[in-house]
């Protein structure tokens, strides 16, 4: 302690020397710090960028399916031989068990369907939802809706039996020319075998993003979905939570509550009306991390791309670095040689080529987080517009997250890259023997 006490006292001093050396030569050590901090600026705001679109991928794609999954096994598997054939039974005694953890928000039953859809003169292929009305309510600023409204509550004295209420898709509803206010067929196979057609009246349209989805894709009410298929079973539970961050944690809950295995053959129905500590785990949970598939292959790319941008950085960093000190260092040969011959260890002179380079370093760095700082803010007032991404019809705003975790693991790689190149640089200069450093030219 003794020893550290002594040498603390000194320490501002070496940057204060550090700092007059520096502006010896001013031009050179301000163009190192541009680099430095141009560098840092397109590190972070390239992460910023990756933050920002993990996060939008993270919340669209578990405001979609919702953050947990409740399923029968296998159900994202296997191919259901009759609709509804892997359903669950009596899914509400299984919301009534899990809804009071207080970081579940809602759990949203939904059925999953096929068939055509009809104006009378043509007809198509669709992919349909069965949803509550309170789904759109989880999707937020996910839906999109380009015309009328979301589909209305049915408990709602203003909606009407007689004219259930179905949501198309965009391109879907341009294909079969009709608009909100029209009136549409769908026929779908029953959960029996048979065949099942009612008529619907279209209450909005909207759109995914995604051609491909907005070409098939509708929403019906979940009461209506049922009474098509003529089946009382739902596809699956979605379980929307109120953090994203808080999946792991109330999945192992949900899990911890459906741990007991019944070691009978009877169908899920009669087990959840036995009692809800006997539940089985004849249900499967899947966290959304499971079905984000391009959640999880646009994260992949870009850490590869983030990675190789990094290394080309950090290498273009330390070859500016290891030149500029490489010069110093050089030109002061003989000043070197001075400070070995007046008694310095060759230990102490590298330490001040490290002061130095660790004081560009630090000014680069902070120079590259401010920038980005303000790059963010400038981006929140500025409106602009991305190109659409490989199989989507639209674009998105640009934004920037600045990120503190981010900028401190950049301003510490930096340094390190910076360190590393003046000891390479200085060790060269001071192992020159001291009559060569002081005759040096």
């Amino acid at each position: 302690m003794g020893k550290l006490a002594a040498r603390l006292p000194h320490f501002p001093v070496s940057l204060r020397f550090a700092w007059l050396n520096l502006l010896r030569n001013g031009r050179r050590s301000l163009l190192s710090i541009l680099i430095i901090a141009i560098a840092v600026f397109a590190l972070t705001s390239a992460g910023g960028f990756g933050l920002y679109t993990y996060e939008s991928l993270k919340e669209s794609t578990a405001r979609g399916t919702g953050h947990l999954t409740l399923s029968q096994p296998g159900y994202f598997t296997r191919d259901e031989d009759m609709p509804l054939s892997n359903g669950l039974d009596n899914s509400q005694a299984l919301i009534k068990q899990i809804i009071t953890d207080d970081a579940i928000r809602s759990i949203q039953p939904r059925i999953y369907l096929s068939g055509l859809v009809s104006n009378g003169s043509k007809s198509t292929i669709f992919m349909g939802t069965g949803v509550n009305d309170r789904e759109f309510d989880m999707k937020g600023p996910f839906l999109d809706i380009r015309a009328g409204q979301s589909l209305s509550d049915v408990t709602s004295s203003r909606y009407d039996p007689a004219e259930p209420q179905v949501m198309l898709g965009v391109d879907l509803a341009r294909n079969l020319k009709v608009d909100v206010g029209d009136w549409v067929t769908l026929l779908a196979t029953t959960s029996d075998g048979a065949l099942n057609a009612f008529d619907f009246n279209i209450r909005g349209i909207y759109s995914t993003g995604v051609p491909e989805l907005d070409k098939r894709q509708l929403y019906i009410h979940i009461t209506s979905a049922q009474e098509l298929l003529a089946s009382d079973k739902v596809s699956t539970l979605s379980v929307f939570l109120f953090e994203t961050a808080q999946t792991n944690t109330v999945h192992q809950r949900i899990a911890q509550q459906l741990h007991q295995r019944l070691n009978t053959s009877e169908p899920l129905s009669n087990a959840l009306e036995k009692s809800s500590d006997q539940l089985s785990q004849l249900i499967e949970i899947t966290p959304w991390q499971d079905r984000a598939f391009f959640y999880n292959k646009v994260k992949d790319l870009y850490d590869r791309i983030f990675g190789i941008m990094g290394t080309v950085m950090g290498l273009v960093v330390f070859v500016a670095l290891f030149n500029t000190m490489t010069m110093t260092v050089t030109e002061r040969t003989r000043e070197i040689g001075t400070l070995s011959a007046l008694g310095s260890y060759p230990s102490e002179i590298v330490r001040g080529f490290l002061c130095e380079a660790g004081l560009l370093a630090l000014i680069g760095s902070m120079l590259g987080a401010v920038s980005n700082a303000l790059m963010c803010v400038f981006l929140l007032f500025v409106d602009v517009q991305m190109p659409p991404p490989p199989g989507r019809s639209e674009g998105y705003p640009l934004n920037i997250y600045f990120s503190f975790e981010l900028v401190a693991f950049t301003t510490i790689g930096v340094m390190l890259i910076c360190l590393m190149a003046a000891f390479f640089s200085a060790r060269k200069g001071v192992n020159k023997p001291i009559t060569e450093a002081l005759i040096y030219v």
